[in-house]
């Protein structure tokens, strides 16, 4: 239920920012290397192995990202997210490992093909006491514009670790251009 109030207000907040957005509120095409810092409250989608079968499990995630923009089509960034729970996952080896809040550090290359638009891709890791994973992430955001410098951007992106498991997350970012 919890979920569907989420989604529930993704929705809402993107149709209100879209019904009072006009021509003032766009950003500016910036032709110039600019720094973008952007907040987000996500939720990450594990699948994961049970004695009852397989089950998924959701764990609340809040990230900081940092993006440096060299022109308006091509940037670069540092993303960073903290997963907010103990959870246990079965390894490749049919293991099962504790996580304990682990933290995933990426750095992605951000293309946008259209408008606000922007698709990432990159190499990380996950960071975490007992065992450290590379990761590669893949994702798509649409940063809503509501003033010269804010914007508001839902977002999804699959993480895949090497030799563990994988995620889905969707969240909402608040961002600020610099």
């Amino acid at each position: 239920m919890r979920i569907l109030k989420f989604f529930l207000l993704i929705g809402l907040s993107c149709s209100l920012v879209r019904a009072q957005h006009n021509d003032s509120a766009k950003f500016e095409e910036f032709n110039e290397p600019y720094f973008r810092i952007s907040m987000a409250l996500a939720y990450t989608f594990l699948p994961q192995e049970t004695h009852h079968g397989r089950e998924n499990l959701i764990l609340p995630t809040i990230a900081l990202d940092l993006e440096y923009w060299l022109s308006h089509k091509w940037g670069v960034g540092l993303h960073n997210d903290l997963e907010l729970m103990i959870f246990e996952v079965k390894d490749e080896g049919s293991l099962f490992i504790e996580r304990e809040y682990p933290v995933l550090l990426t750095l992605d290359l951000l293309f946008r093909p259209y408008a606000e638009l922007v698709i990432f891709a990159g190499p990380g890791v996950e960071l975490e006491p007992l065992e450290n994973y590379f990761v590669f992430r893949i994702g798509v955001e649409y940063e809503i514009p509501f003033s010269k410098h804010w914007d508001v951007a839902p977002m999804i992106f699959y993480d895949a670790r090497e030799g563990a498991y994988n995620t889905l997350t969707l969240g909402l970012g608040m961002g600020y251009r610099l």
